[in-house]
């Protein structure tokens, strides 16, 4: 604690009313002389204990400055008291009062030297003996703000006392206006150097990390100090009617806190006028440069563009060569992914004109890749299952497919999902995960099929003759393949018909035609020879009761 000790009130006696009775002295006590008592007993204590003050050294000082400062601020209460009241005569509260203007007088010039000299040391210590320091200049800077206040509540007694403040109100603002002027330069050139220590420290190598830390953490202890203390200050300056619209813009773009200050026109207003100057001078100072940038950016994208466009031809005419075997999807997946990478590294390139950092951007892609996948599961198995139906390829576009429980043929595939038209002519659309995990079965993937019949005839039909007309049937169709040649067989002797397999070999696209077709034409032929298809049939044979059976009896009456 560092406080101006004052033997102002050494020299001052307590005084009483007193009033002799004869032999004997009464004292007494009214509600002026209790509060004078109190002064003057306050008085006597300050007086005694800046005499002990003077001698004494160390921690022990320290603890009677303290001391000395609550015990003043007892008595000031008290003083305020008593010219409130205006209980006690006039022309010693004006002498009490002056006293205490004096003494605040001195505090403040002590105090302000011992700051300045705090400030020496600061400008030659180093970062960790730097902090040390915080505890003391916060003390002082708090002592120094309440030397003004005291100084305000001075001219304000005086005042109601009747006595012309006219120079004193007038030393003070010009003291206040300095002490503004002081605060709003130094929260400015804190500010300033905690946004470049701030900088310096991303840049810097680890081994310079700490140290530049620890003189973050002074700055910003220093910068809190200050704006704290810029608040007390321009509390004093409205009570003095100065004009503070400015320094209270400056404290909110310090702390970021809305107050009820924000309602008043002159400080929206200075804040607003703040913001509109310094994006003028921001334009007025960067404007060409930012507009050059902003060319060349859009230069590059266009260029990223056209590139992109020539990139996919390219690659599509690549994959899509006759010596290359390749699905439909993987030729649209690499004629896609080609693009995009031109363009992502095209909108890069235009960032670093700006002066970003692509490291962070890229560092950020990746943390960004992690929360998506957490977040997109379920897509990403997709994406997974996508992946692997490109690699393996058991369809591709234009296959008729049973795959995730749907049949169809295949319009659309993505890494996602995959589309198929039913037969009935609807969309469906599986997703990829649902398909790769369960059995795909490829209808079309091969050029020529086996179309499966079975045809019946009766048991008392010409097997012989069947055969030749079914194998007849087949031969003269043009779509069935000489190569393979047709199987036509004796297969099975079922419960009422005699089986033949009928198993020609068609191109794919003819299967159900020739299915179709040759069914047709087998009952035609068939009908025209006189050769029965037999259908399941079930004889019933009724017995009637008593009708046909002579061994029965009559029945009676």
């Amino acid at each position: 604690m560092l406080l101006l000790a004052s033997g102002v009130w050494a020299n001052e006696q307590p005084q009483s009313e007193t009033r002799t009775e004869g032999d004997s002295v009464a004292i007494i006590e009214t509600p002026s002389s209790e509060l004078e008592n109190e002064i003057e007993q306050a008085k006597q204590y300050i007086s005694e204990l800046s005499v002990t003050l003077d001698q004494a050294t160390g921690d022990v000082r320290d603890a009677l400055q303290l001391q000395l400062f609550q015990k003043n601020a007892e008595l000031r209460k008290s003083l305020a008291k008593a010219v409130e009241d205006n209980v006690i005569a006039k022309d010693k509260l004006i002498d009490w009062v002056k006293t205490q203007h004096a003494y605040t007088e001195e505090a403040n010039r002590y105090i302000t030297e011992r700051l300045n000299s705090i400030d020496s040391n600061l400008a030659r210590a180093s970062h960790e003996d730097k902090l040390s320091y915080i505890s003391t200049y916060r003390e002082l800077q708090y002592y120094l703000d309440a030397t003004y206040q005291s100084g305000l509540e001075n001219i304000q007694w005086l005042n109601r006392l009747d006595i012309d403040v006219t120079q004193p109100q007038a030393t003070l603002k010009d003291r206040v206006n300095q002490r503004l002027r002081l605060l709003s330069a130094s929260l400015e050139y804190l500010k300033q150097q905690s946004s470049i220590i701030n900088g310096q420290i991303s840049s810097s190598p680890e081994s310079e990390k700490a140290s530049l830390q620890l003189s973050l953490i002074f700055t910003q202890q220093r910068l809190d100090i200050v704006t704290k203390s810029l608040r007390v200050v321009v509390g004093i300056a409205d009570s003095l009617a100065m004009e503070t619209a400015d320094y209270k813009r400056q404290i909110f773009q310090a702390t970021g806190s809305i107050t009820q200050e924000l309602l008043n026109t002159q400080v929206a207003f200075s804040i607003l006028h703040h913001w509109s100057n310094s994006f003028i001078n921001w334009l007025t100072s960067n404007a060409v440069q930012h507009l050059f940038q902003l060319f060349i950016f859009l230069l590059i994208l266009m260029t990223a563009k056209g590139g992109a466009k020539v990139t996919r031809s390219l690659v599509r005419s690549a994959v899509s060569s006759k010596n290359i075997n390749m699905s439909h999807l993987m030729q649209d997946f690499f004629v896609s992914i080609s693009g995009k990478v031109v363009w992502i590294i095209g909108i890069l390139i235009g960032l670093s004109q700006f002066g970003f950092n692509l490291a962070p951007v890229l560092t950020g892609f990746g943390i960004a890749g992690v929360i998506i996948g957490f977040a997109l599961q379920d897509t990403l198995s997709n994406f997974a299952a996508g992946m692997m139906l490109l690699i393996y390829r058991p369809f591709d576009v234009g296959d008729f497919v049973h795959a995730g429980g749907v049949d169809g043929k295949v319009s659309h595939m993505s890494l996602v999902n995959t589309t198929i038209r039913t037969f009935d002519n609807q969309i469906i659309i599986v997703p990829n995960s649902k398909i790769w995990g369960e059995v795909i079965k490829n209808v079309t993937h091969e050029k020529i099929r086996r179309v499966d019949m079975v045809f019946g005839i009766g048991y008392t039909d010409n097997l012989l003759k069947a055969e030749a007309v079914l194998t007849d049937i087949v031969k003269s169709h043009p779509a069935v393949l000489r190569s393979p040649e047709p199987n036509i067989k004796v297969h099975m002797l079922n419960t009422s018909s005699v089986d033949f397999i009928v198993r020609p070999w068609v191109k794919t696209d003819d299967y159900w035609d020739v299915y179709w077709d040759v069914t047709k034409e087998v009952k035609l032929r068939f009908d025209r020879e006189g050769i029965s298809i037999p259908f399941p049939q079930q004889d019933v044979h009724l017995h009637l009761v008593g009708q046909n059976d002579p061994n029965m009896p009559a029945a009676s009456e």
